[in-house]
């Protein structure tokens, strides 16, 4: 059972982060920005943070449940660093390629978008109320522990595969940087508009 936990968790935020948001849209950005190393970086500090992120929410995924008038303050926080993000894609589209980056820059970065990634809130407190109820993973002995871990280690694979896959797009179809930021810019604030229709409507 304890295996199941691990392997549940590692498929479905693998599977969570497939979908263009924030997060692999910003690993596409670091990975062709600053390279693969930095990439990496920014990948391993977030799903550090992701892992210990998932441990609380499941913990309190019963509570979280219970307050599901908080999902339309997400919605607007999410409008907020949609447009953040954009307006950050498209300003550095027009910066110089052969910047310096540091390693605690891409740290740094990891952290502070594992910590403000309103996301994970309604996918853990909804997933998470399933998963337990159905009783598809274990809370019992170090449950919650591994199926963190797991949901880790699926953030780290999924990410990673974005990081490389950009890469190999930029170096197969020689697409310049300022080209893939902008399109991601572009991305970004549809996906604020697709947010402000959300909350418009509901």
């Amino acid at each position: 059972m304890l295996l199941l936990t691990f392997f549940v968790a590692f498929v479905i935020n693998f599977a969570g982060y497939i979908p263009l948001g924030n997060i692999n849209l910003t690993t596409i950005q670091i990975s062709v920005n600053r390279g693969i190393r930095q990439a990496v970086y920014f990948i391993i500090t977030f799903a550090l943070v992701d892992t210990v992120s998932t441990f609380i929410l499941m913990n309190f995924a019963e509570w979280f449940a219970s307050h599901k008038d908080w999902l339309k303050l997400l919605d607007y926080l999410l409008i907020a660093i949609f447009l953040v993000l954009g307006y950050s894609s498209w300003h550095s589209s027009g910066h110089p390629k052969n910047v310096e980056f540091r390693r605690r820059d891409s740290i740094r970065y990891g952290i502070i978008l594992g910590i403000f990634n309103p996301m994970q809130i309604p996918f853990w407190m909804i997933g998470g109320t399933y998963l337990i109820s159905h009783r598809w993973i274990t809370t019992e002995g170090p449950g919650l522990q591994l199926f963190s871990l797991g949901a880790g280690c699926g953030a780290f694979g999924c990410l990673y595969l974005f990081a490389r896959f950009a890469r190999y797009i930029q170096d197969r179809f020689a697409l310049s940087t300022k080209i893939i930021n902008r399109s991601i810019a572009i991305i970004f604030l549809a996906l604020a508009v697709v947010h402000v229709v959300k909350v418009a409507v509901g």
